[in-house]
């Protein structure tokens, strides 16, 4: 693997990813990160920056298609922005989001549609939404060989159900309910749990109860790694909407607008392209072309 730059300096080449590596740095109490990607130029910048785990995420359907939910967004769209992803970066964990409708008819299903992630995108693993309820969806998947990570608490695909978005596990019943559908996830095979928009408190509690990672969104930091899409990171997202837990580590959105305008003065004042953006033929062919054109001109009557 090519060096990769981290402040400006060159560092050696850090090795892949694994499901062990992230086990391992739970049991050393080592956090972790994973953001989202849904292009290959997108995956490159998050390996150089040393992300450990990127997430094809459904929110494709939100970030990128311009739908205003997950649910739109199909296995053929998600193989292909995984597969997308897995030509612009290999050192991270690559994980590729079930959409909805691809694991819920049966554990058949699951197995043929997660398959395609691993068979055709090039994807280390697969993630889907839900506890208790698709716990052998999961032993299916993990039992033929499939990493499966889990996602409880605010489940996208699921947001009518919950009445929007909103937090969950916020009385004591419901805490616990959200910690044994971790549990029953660990149990299935997962290798992890997203938590998503949850308490603090739960969040801890289901940290330190699992054995395997949590990896918190809306969380709090008491999680063993977090997740962020990259949009929400980096202040590309589509109008002022900014969710409570994405913390903006850079606003890219006026500096685009900015940049485009500025292309857009110079091509109407000409001043775009320049010499230096252009292509010249060698002087004794532009020479020759002048000749030609000016032999077969026709002459003033």
């Amino acid at each position: 693997m090519d060096q990769l730059q981290y402040g400006g300096k060159a560092t050696a080449p850090r090795s892949k990813v694994t499901i062990p590596d992230l086990l391992a740095m739970k049991r050393k109490g080592q956090r972790f990160t994973m953001l989202t990607a849904y292009d290959a130029p997108t995956a490159r910048f998050v390996e150089q920056a040393g992300i450990d785990v990127i997430l094809v995420g459904d929110s494709v359907a939100n970030v990128v298609l311009g739908h205003s939910s997950t649910l739109p967004v199909t296995m053929d769209q998600m193989v292909s922005h995984a597969a997308a992803v897995s030509r612009g970066a290999s050192r991270p964990l690559l994980v590729g989001d079930m959409p909805f409708g691809s694991y819920q008819a049966s554990p058949a299903d699951a197995m043929r549609n997660a398959s395609r992630f691993l068979k055709e995108a090039g994807m280390d693993a697969v993630k889907l939404e839900g506890g208790v309820e698709v716990a052998d969806t999961v032993r299916a998947l993990t039992r033929n060989g499939i990493a499966v990570m889990g996602h409880v608490g605010l489940t996208p695909q699921r947001a009518a159900q919950l009445g929007g978005f909103k937090v969950q596990a916020k009385t004591a019943d419901a805490a616990r309910a959200l910690v044994d559908a971790a549990l029953a996830l660990e149990e299935a095979g997962c290798f992890s749990v997203v938590l998503e928009a949850v308490p603090v408190q739960v969040a801890a509690l289901a940290t330190e109860r699992l054995s395997i990672p949590t990896i918190g969104i809306g969380a709090g930091n008491v999680c063993d790694g977090q997740v962020l899409v990259f949009h929400d990171a980096l202040g590309l997202g589509m109008g002022d909407f900014k969710p409570k837990f994405a913390k903006r580590f850079a606003e890219l959105g006026p500096v685009i607008v900015e940049a485009l305008r500025e292309y857009d003065a110079e091509v109407r004042a000409g001043t775009f392209p320049a010499d230096e953006h252009s292509f010249h033929m060698k002087e004794g062919e532009a020479a020759e072309l002048a000749r030609g054109e000016a032999a077969t001109k026709p002459r003033a009557v």
